[in-house]
């Protein structure tokens, strides 16, 4: 039989795209500290991480390296993104707003000359010559004075509308930004601080630009990786690639044998096709066999990189991830900010928390399980399990389930707490 003709079953393309995601073992809970090192290996590993501004919980960036690393310190992940001498990390464009490793640095170098290029020809604030003159006056200044955020820069004009509707110079530093110019060098309340590239990128760093095709090439192959085993136009979804554009390159690198094709058998009887990288297919047997488990249970960020690739969440987990923070709150079916809640290698449910600060209280305003899943021990257990470590790392005290159809669930959970 050959490679392709070769059948796994669909709980094994869970657990094999779980593992690649490090969401297998048992979430940690205490005992050795997780190092700078495993964070950034486990950024290495995702190959990015997405940034999100909003604040119900922790923020999803630090809540997606919870979900895998268990109580890790925050601190330590931002040195390694704005600590001169630990910079590992930084912020850039990926399949969105992400923090990548610095030694992809090089690849992100196409997409900033393209974008800069593309911004000269289209953009019409550009073509006002005052605004070319403002950007130059806020590269000057941030090369005099130093970095500097958006509200360093006084703003006397109109009233703005919305979040895209930025003051002049916000908008030099972005068009700055995304062409490489400047960096992102810290955060002050969540405010980015610009600086100089050369003086936020370390000499170690290689910005040898490669081609677009040698980015497009690594991004995949980085993406099948990071998806353990996807559908071939998968690959492209985790990267931020356009399907049709880089469809002949995932043809060509399954043909050169960089990935293997592999068929798996969906619960009704369909077979699918499927490729994983060529590295990981004896993992892909261990997992069959059975060597390899899905023992976590744990609660994951709308914007985790688990459900980055489209219709990932319905294929193989018949689960429908969607925020829904930007929607009418009359719209909502499950909340602002829910977060799927993992056991094993199912999507079982997912809940809408709110952290109150002021009192110390994680607040579940609504905890949905999805139809059919049936709350034995070992849900209960393993959900407790989660929640004891999501109140640890949001620093919360108290638990409260705010629906009465949740009160029986959260009593549950909160004896077993």
């Amino acid at each position: 039989m050959s490679k392709s003709e070769k059948v796994y079953s669909l709980q094994a393309a869970r657990v094999m795209a779980l593992h690649a995601q490090k969401l297998t073992g048992p979430i940690q809970q205490g005992g050795s500290k997780v190092s700078e090192e495993e964070i950034f290996q486990t950024v290495k590993d995702l190959g990015s991480i997405q940034i999100d501004t909003l604040h119900v919980v922790e923020r999803s960036q630090y809540l997606v390296l919870w979900s895998r690393l268990g109580n890790y310190d925050k601190d330590d992940f931002d040195n390694l993104l704005y600590n001169p001498d630990k910079r590992q990390l930084f912020e850039g464009w990926q399949h969105a707003a992400c923090f990548i490793p610095l030694e992809d640095y090089r690849f992100q170098m196409p997409r900033m000359q393209s974008v800069h290029q593309k911004h000269i020809e289209q953009s019409d604030w550009l073509a006002e010559p005052e605004n070319q003159a403002l950007i130059h006056s806020v590269y000057e200044r941030i090369k005099d004075e130093g970095a500097l955020r958006a509200s360093d820069f006084e703003y006397d004009g109109p009233k703005r509308n919305g979040w895209w509707d930025w003051k002049p110079a916000k908008n030099a530093l972005e068009y700055l930004n995304a062409w490489g110019d400047l960096m992102i060098t810290d955060r002050v309340n969540f405010q980015r601080l610009y600086d100089l590239r050369e003086r936020v990128l370390p000499d170690w760093v290689e910005i040898e630009a490669p081609s677009e095709e040698q980015r497009d090439r690594y991004w995949l192959e980085q993406g099948v990786r990071a998806l353990g085993i996807c559908k071939p136009l998968q690959a492209a979804d985790y990267s931020y690639l356009r399907r049709n554009y880089v469809r002949s390159y995932i043809e060509e690198m399954t043909a050169e044998g960089l990935f293997e094709e592999v068929m798996v058998r969906f619960d009704e009887g369909d077979m699918h096709k499927f490729i994983v990288h060529a590295e990981s297919l004896a993992l892909l047997d261990k997992i069959e066999r059975g060597t390899i488990k899905a023992e976590r249970t744990t609660i994951l960020s709308p914007f985790d990189n688990l459900l980055w690739a489209r219709d990932r969440d319905t294929e193989f987990w018949n689960f429908r991830a969607l925020l829904e923070a930007y929607k009418p709150a009359v719209t909502r079916e499950w909340g602002y900010f829910n977060m799927p809640i993992l056991f094993r290698d199912e999507l079982i449910g997912r809940i809408d928390p709110k952290m109150d600060r002021k009192n110390g209280k994680l607040i579940i305003r609504g905890f949905f399980l999805e139809e059919g899943v049936e709350l034995h021990e070992d849900i209960v257990n393993g959900i407790a399990e989660a929640f004891r470590s999501f109140m640890i790392f949001n620093r919360a005290n108290d638990l409260v389930f705010e629906r009465e159809e949740d009160a029986q669930l959260g009593a549950k959970i909160t004896a077993k707490l």
